[in-house]
């Protein structure tokens, strides 16, 4: 895909994560350590960092929580332009940060926020979406309510109609889907239709398929949920995952790409030991692939480039991943680990 002036919009909630001290499971002691979130604000601002035109739409309560939120997005050279401001509180996210054998865990605080309360016809996108190189959105968003899925239905259908490619995430939120009776297969299978890109890997597509995967073997599991998924959506072009392997003081990633054609591409596995914080990790894949398809590089080198932008995330503490594109070159290039003078 040819580069593009246009920005990347990115559709989602604008959250506030409160994290647990390195080390230190919630509330072990008084402190948390407070970032702004969101899986679509964190596309938006790893593009940003990267030298894209980036665009966040969401909605945010009109208190101090919400600009600040909206001051940190701007200060990272997010257009935040169409971000604008309703009723509500400010949705929030605690984090205790996983260590050794231990996984990290996510407690959801969404319920009545601005965002999720908001009317789904509030946004405007024919003008949200006017000179837009991609609409980016995620399965998160429809999770919180019926409100976000029927607002994330709309958003697609308007890219669609105004010819703006749309780049979905999976994410799928267990958490979330059971905090209301939506049926969220079915919603995440409408979103996926109107997808030009999804991040999705063979667990996501074996949910939306309703559909089993079962060769023993994890790429060819992801080979044939690729396959069905595209037999099963017409408009889908490129399906891309990563694949995660966790060790007890270290974690190994890799990334897969598919693509309608029948082309498939697989990158070498990274070792990831000392890691600051993976939480995003997935975000600055979907960003580091737009990136660098918005850029003209072939499927291939696209991958890479995304698969070490996830990487860098590893070692950024918060959501957001700040690496430079520079950065990402340099794990590319295995680079030695000496200080850059």
């Amino acid at each position: 895909m040819a580069e593009s002036g246009g920005p990347v919009v990115c559709f989602g909630e604008i959250l506030l994560r409160f994290g647990a001290r390195a080390g230190e499971i919630l509330l072990q002691s008084p402190g948390l350590e407070v970032a702004v979130a969101g899986a679509e604000a964190n596309v938006a601002v790893n593009l940003a960092r990267l030298g894209d035109a980036a665009a966040m739409v969401s909605l945010l309560p009109d208190n101090p929580l919400g600009h600040a939120a909206l001051g940190e997005l701007r200060r990272w050279g997010v257009d935040v332009g169409r971000v604008g401001f309703g009723p509500g509180r400010m949705g929030l996210y605690f984090l205790t940060p996983g260590a050794g054998l231990r996984s990290a865990e996510v407690i959801y605080d969404r319920a009545g926020s601005a965002f999720a309360a908001a009317d789904p016809a509030w946004a405007d996108w024919d003008a949200a979406l006017a000179g837009a190189s991609w609409l980016h959105l995620s399965g998160v968003t429809p999770a919180i309510g019926a409100n976000g899925a029927a607002a994330a239905q709309r958003a697609a259908a308007a890219a669609n109609r105004l010819g703006v490619p749309v780049s979905f995430d999976g994410n799928y939120r267990a958490k979330l889907w059971a905090g209301w009776p939506g049926d969220g297969p079915a919603i995440l299978r409408q979103l996926v239709a109107g997808a030009d890109l999804a991040f999705v890997n063979d667990q996501d597509l074996g949910l939306i398929l309703d559909r089993r995967f079962e060769a023993h073997d994890p790429a060819a599991r992801l080979r044939d949920a690729a396959a069905a998924a595209f037999g099963a959506f017409p408009r889908l072009a490129r399906i891309a995952a990563t694949t995660r392997t966790r060790h007890d003081a270290s974690q190994d990633l890799s990334g897969a790409l598919f693509t309608r054609g029948g082309m498939a591409y697989v990158t070498r596995t990274y070792a990831l030991a000392g890691v600051i914080d993976r939480i995003g990790a997935g975000d600055a894949f979907a960003a580091g692939l737009l990136h660098a398809l918005m850029r003209g590089q072939t499927d291939e080198a696209a991958l890479d480039f995304a698969v070490a932008a996830a990487c860098a995330k590893h070692w950024v503490r918060g959501d957001f991943n700040l690496a430079s594109a520079e950065d990402i070159a340099g794990i590319l290039a295995q680079e030695t680990r000496d200080v850059r003078r």
